[in-house]
Formats: structure tokens, sequence, C-alpha cells
């Protein structure tokens, strides 16, 4: 199905979709993201609110269709996709960093405030994706570009993360797996 995470509804037919379909939900991965990087002087508020949007309501929007369902079942699994950025703040990625640390606060709640339901944190580095292509700032753009043209990691390193966290016995919750490029910093 496709899904626009910023639509409340859409995200909810999405779940019910997959109930209908299978007859239950397992996990829930919320992988969609938005990174609008750029120095925070040049105040692009329309890229903030869509970051917000994408990257902290679009979490919630997920979590709020999945946990009912995970409380009837009396368990599921919520792994939300973090970033590095979400560790450490770094120029021109203000409101990205801040989007990305919520995701990891949002799980850190879930956790603590709901029994039965596992959830994780992925914190990836570069990796091959799309993600670069959402910067505007042609300045921040060529530089975080040629960053992930030389270091990105694939796609399918975070898959394994997320299927590692999964595979786990019930009674174990793999909470938060930092991966990135061995060269990368942070």
């Amino acid at each position: 199905m496709k899904v626009d995470v910023t639509q409340r509804t859409e995200v909810d037919a999405f779940v019910q979709g997959a109930i209908k379909k299978y007859g239950r939900i397992d996990v829930l991965v919320n992988n969609a993201g938005l990174m609008a990087l750029g120095p925070i002087s040049k105040t692009l508020v329309d890229e903030w609110d869509r970051m917000i949007d994408i990257n902290i309501k679009g979490v919630l929007y997920g979590v709020a269709a999945a946990l009912p369902v995970f409380a009837q079942q009396k368990s599921g699994h919520i792994i939300n996709i973090s970033s590095v950025a979400g560790h450490k703040v770094t120029v021109g990625g203000a409101v990205y960093c801040a989007t990305k640390y919520a995701v990891r606060v949002i799980s850190e709640g879930i956790r603590q405030e709901v029994d039965g339901i596992r959830t994780t944190i992925i914190s990836p580095g570069a990796v091959q994706s799309e993600l670069p292509l959402g910067i505007s700032d042609p300045d921040t753009a060529t530089g975080i570009k040629e960053f992930y043209r030389q270091q990105a990691i694939p796609a399918d390193t975070v898959a394994r993360a997320i299927a590692f966290a999964i595979e786990e016995p019930g009674d174990v919750d793999i909470n938060e797996i930092l991966l990135r490029p061995t060269s990368q910093e942070l």
C-alpha cells in the first residue's frame, strides 16, 4: 500500500489493511523520513514544518494506529527509525536532529508506558537511499551528497538490524541499535 505518513487516515488504513490481509500485525516499522538540512539562519520554515510532519507526526500516527491493535493482541513490536543525528547535533542539521531526538524520546516513552509492547530504535548513519535528495540548500546538498557517495552503507544493513531486533525472543527487547559506516565519525 502507498501511504502518506502525514495523513493519519492513510496510516490507519494501512494498519487496518494489514490486519485484513494477514489477520494481525506483529511489527510496525516507522521508517519514513525527510532530511532537509541547511543552516538554521536560512529559516527554511516550510521545510522545518515538513520534517516535523513526516519525522515526528508520521511516527506518532503509526504508533496511534498500531498500539490499540497490539494492546488487543497483548503483543507487538514498534521499530522506529531515528538517526545518528538523534545522538549528535550537526551544523546545518538543528531541526532534522531535533526530529530524530524526538523519535528516540517517543520510543523510550512507549517502552516505559506500555506493558507487553517491544520497542526498538534504529539509528543509522549514512545509508544508500534517497534521503540526501531532500536537501534544498545547494551548499549543504553538495557536501552531503558527496559524503553519501563516498561513505554510505547499503540499505540492507539497516534491514539486518531490524531483523535482529525482531528475531529475539518475546521476553527480550533490543532497545536501540546505532549503526553507521566504519569511517563515519557520528
